[in-house]
């Protein structure tokens, strides 16, 4: 739904108050509406409600007062003016894809993407007659030469999982607006308080809301965020005739996750930031990526777009998979989960997870060694982290 016109409060009171409709009951929480369908005051009415000329709800496959709450508050964060909250971050980024191409067009997407990301990308769109393109995200002049008259859109995470590289997304934007194309963008591992694409440039923000905006392990979920042109022409009717719906349930959950997003973010990534420092020149670790130490490699880009780090840390444990498997089986405080952005703290080895299923040289390009291990900083204090992983790099 659109964003409503309320006034510019700053970005931690519009995840607190945006979007809110109180029953007649004039409850202080959001409402949970755990209904189906809706009923209509006349005959007349329902017609106008399915000829569009009355705003109220009809079905809540495609409009419900909960989720709608949840659209409204993300846009309003986000800065975009329309949202669709979907099943989880997979049906967005499919949504994003899928409501904007046809048989005969093309996608571009960067390499360092999500497993399920390429999936869709080399082995789904092609089966409906759309090609993709895989460049170097970092390469300008791969995007540039990648380009074709059928182009579509352009697709990118940044940061990128699992490494953390950070891509430009203004000049990217440029490149694909001059050839008529789209971009989306994966923000997820920034989070909105991080990093802003619609502003950048890009037309489509995705998020898999499982991740921090949830940020406790309790819900899956997906929103794609645009201009209201973007997501009528791309995104509406797609999720009214197929149905990738937000659970009502769930998005009340993500509701409550925004409330808590900034307080959460702030102190993950402060929590991350620290342990980067404490593990860059630490014996065991033959590398170690974060988006706000000096020495990431694309520390100009992070400068330039980005307004704090990120809740993730990436690192090289020397010794390859025997020695990274026994470091993460050594840790006592931070558990083995595929998953990240929760209130707890999770480590994950992409090569053997979630990036296992790409072949060994694709994982090679991309700098996924056997040694590398993802950290989802949580929220213990900073400290204890750092002093779990100290003691299980030991024994690595």
């Amino acid at each position: 739904m659109s964003a409503s016109t309320t006034p510019k409060y700053r970005p931690e009171t519009r995840l607190v108050q945006s979007g809110i409709l109180r029953s007649q009951f004039g409850e202080t929480s959001e409402a949970l509406f755990l209904t189906q369908g809706y009923v209509y005051d006349n005959s007349a009415q329902a017609e106008a409600r399915f000829k569009g000329e009355d705003p109220g709800y009809q079905y809540s496959r495609f409009a419900n007062p909960t989720v709608h709450m949840f659209e409204r508050r993300i846009a309003e964060f986000e800065g975009a003016e329309a949202a669709r909250a979907l099943s989880t971050g997979m049906a967005a980024v499919t949504l994003a894809m899928m409501g904007q191409v046809r048989a005969g067009d093309h996608i571009v997407a960067s390499k360092a993407i999500f497993g399920s990301c390429l999936y869709v990308m080399e082995e789904y769109l092609p089966r409906f007659g759309v090609s993709s393109t895989i460049v170097d995200g970092n390469n300008l002049d791969a995007w540039r030469a990648a380009m074709r008259p059928n182009t579509k859109t352009c697709f990118l995470e940044t940061p990128t999982n699992p490494n953390l590289e950070v891509l430009d997304i203004a000049e990217i934007a440029k490149i694909a607006h001059a050839a008529g194309a789209t971009l989306v963008v994966d923000n997820v591992f920034s989070t909105p308080l991080w990093q802003s694409p619609l502003e950048l440039g890009a037309d489509c923000v995705v998020y898999s809301t499982t991740k921090h905006i949830d940020g406790q392990g309790r819900c899956l979920g997906g929103v794609v965020l645009g201009s209201q042109k973007f997501i009528m022409d791309n995104c509406h009717q797609f999720i009214r005739q197929t149905g990738p719906s937000m659970s009502p349930f769930n998005a009340w959950v993500m509701l409550k996750g925004l409330e808590t997003l900034p307080v959460r973010v702030r102190q993950q990534s402060d929590s991350a930031g620290k342990v980067a420092e404490a593990l860059a020149h630490h014996p065991k670790v033959s590398r170690l990526i974060y988006p706000g130490r000096p020495d990431h490699p694309q520390a100009h880009i992070v400068k330039k777009q980005m307004r704090g780090g990120s809740t993730l840390v990436a690192f090289e444990v020397k010794g390859g998979k025997k020695s990274a498997f026994a470091f993460q089986d050594a840790l006592k405080l931070i558990r083995i989960s595929n998953n990240l952005g929760d209130a707890k703290s999770l480590i994950t080895h992409p090569a053997t997870t979630t990036h296992q299923r790409i072949t060994q040289q694709q994982r090679d390009e991309l700098g996924i060694s056997d040694g590398m291990v993802r950290l989802s900083c949580g929220l213990e204090h900073a400290d204890d982290i750092i002093d779990d992983l100290t003691q299980a790099l030991a024994k690595a």
